[in-house]
Parts: structure tokens; sequence; C-alpha cells
């Protein structure tokens, strides 16, 4: 058992740090087993954990302190973050529903939850894609490159070809171990996306290898000569990925969106067009494509592929990118 003190103590018995009390009550709750739920319900947590901590949260340390109330204020967090844009829905979504399972597995009842993450958020996720993803011209992603070079913004230039590329998300084209890829690169003719992941989609337990193309090693390039000295991906040293979210994604965020981007997430969608239409050899559902009459099993195995190189464990959220089964 994880828990430390009286159940009606601090943290309801599991120990002085709030941090540190919510992991333990899952371990406890899923007992010791379904490592990857544990571990992406922990960091969703962690990362109420620093709302809470933060200027704008409650300053709380202590779980019984937490009432319905502090939930819809945190609510309110997400929703602001996604209207700027630095939150996908299922992200806010996925991290409201993680506190209710941690809230509940703390306390034992399910008196402190907010019902319906997405009434709570005002908002709903779309599982189907229903414009062509922005981005794809080569032309248009030139511009987007200038123009943030232009604004002394390489390293933002960098994540955005690199996510043009290879399908990275913006984390983890951030923390990309950049010498390993390009020597996975010159030697294998593929890469293994690891670094930065979805919570439990690393390690020898999760590959994910992307053939390389002359896109891929031209970006690869690129970001390593734009990388800080001494660094083995787009971070200084001494600079934290809050630091560099709040100093260079969020003001290349106002360029792209100048420029016809509306975001860096938009380039996946585009590198899964892109795949959908080099593996079957037909336009991808989005742009009228009938792959799926015409060859069911084609279709399926393209998604399959994408999914993968995506990092995603199912292959419906390839609909997300590419549109539906029509």
């Amino acid at each position: 058992m994880a828990l430390v003190g009286r159940r009606d103590g601090r943290n309801f018995g599991y120990g002085r740090q709030l941090s540190y009390a919510g992991p333990q009550a899952l371990l406890d709750l899923f007992g010791g087993g379904h490592y990857g739920t544990v571990k992406a319900h922990s960091d969703r947590w962690q990362a109420f954990v620093r709302w809470c901590r933060s200027e704008d949260g409650p300053g709380f340390n202590d779980a019984r302190r937490i009432d319905r109330q502090t939930l819809l204020d945190y609510a309110g967090h997400l929703r602001q973050k996604v209207e700027l844009g630095e939150l996908a829905i299922a992200t806010a979504q996925n991290r409201l529903s993680s506190v209710n399972r941690t809230m509940a597995a703390l306390r034992g009842d399910q008196y402190v939850k907010v019902p319906s993450p997405s009434k709570a958020l005002g908002m709903r996720r779309t599982s189907l894609r229903h414009s062509v993803p922005q981005g794809q011209d080569p032309e248009h992603m030139n511009q987007i490159v200038d123009a943030l070079c232009k604004h002394q913004m390489p390293r933002a230039a960098a994540i955005a070809q690199l996510a043009r590329a290879t399908g990275m998300r913006l984390r983890e084209a951030i923390l990309a171990d950049l010498p390993r890829l390009q020597s996975e690169a010159e030697h294998l003719g593929r890469i293994n996306i690891q670094e930065g992941t979805k919570g439990g989609r690393s390690g020898a337990s999760a590959p994910r290898w992307v053939t390389v193309d002359d896109h891929i090693r031209d970006a690869l390039r690129f970001a390593e000569q734009v990388s800080p000295d001494g660094s083995r991906n787009l971070l200084a040293l001494d600079e934290s990925y809050l630091d560099f979210q709040q100093g260079i994604v969020r003001p290349a965020r106002d360029i792209l969106q100048k420029h016809n981007l509306k975001g860096f997430h938009e380039l996946r969608a585009a590198y899964a067009r892109e795949r959908y239409e080099q593996i079957t050899h037909h336009p991808a559902p989005i742009d009228g494509g009938s792959c799926y009459q015409l060859d069911p099993h084609l279709d399926q195995k393209a998604r399959v592929q994408i999914s993968h190189e995506l990092g995603h464990g199912r292959t419906d959220v390839v609909s997300a990118y590419i549109g539906g089964r029509a």
C-alpha cells in the first residue's frame, strides 16, 4: 500500500506533497498495474499541481482543500489556454478527466469532480477533419520558414520543418535528440522519434520509426545548425521548456497565423495527408478520395502506418488528420 499516514490526514494520508500524493493514490487504485494509464493520469495531475502552485492557482498543497470550485477554476484556466492556441481541446479534456480520476483515488469517493469536462470547458473535441490541412504547399512552407527566420526565430522555423517533414508534435520537435536522429538517418535510413512523446509511449517498448527522405534530412540539418551550443536539442542548456514556450513558441504562433497557418499542429495533419497519398496512391478522404470504398484493406493499412508514425495508439484518431471514411 502507498498510504503513508492516516486516511484523514494531509492529502488523505498520501504524504505531504500534492505532487507525490496523486500518483501514489493512482498506484493504489490500479493495484500497481496499468503502467501506461497510471503514468498518463500522473503526468496530467502534475500539470494541475503546477497550476495550483502558480500565481493563477489557489496555492494549495493539500488535496483536502480542493473542492469543486477549484476544479472549475482550473477548467477556466485550461479553456483560456485552448483559446490562445496553446492547448488542444482533447488535451484540456484529458487533463480535467485525469484530475477527476486522481481526486477520486485520493478521496475514496466521487464527491469532488467536474461532472462533464466538455461542458465545463464549453467546447467539444472533433474527431473528424472537415478542412484541408494548411502547410501542404512547399512554397507556403518556405514563406513561413523565411518569415520566422526574419523575425530571429530560427528555432521556431526548425520546429515547423520537423513537424512538416516527420509529423512530430511540438514537444517532440523541441526535445528531439538531434545528433542521434542525424546518426540514424545517415546509417539506418530511418529515425526513431522518442523524446517528448506522450505518456508511456517511448523507449524500446514503443519504437516509432519514420523512413527518411530528403525533406527529413534537410529539416534535421537545419535544426542541428540552429541548436544552441552544447545542446542536443532546440533548448539552450540554461533554458527550461516553459521559458522556450513563452519566449519562442507563443510569438511564433502570431507569425504563423499571419501567414495562414493555424499552428504547428496543422503541419502534422499536412504530413499525415501526404503520407496517405504516398501509401495508397489515392487522394486523402479530406480531398474527396474514395480509397476506402475502392480498397478498404489498403485504406486501413495506410491508417495503421500513419497512426504509428504519428505516435497514436488508435487508427480512428487519424480521421482528425486526413478525414473520415465515406
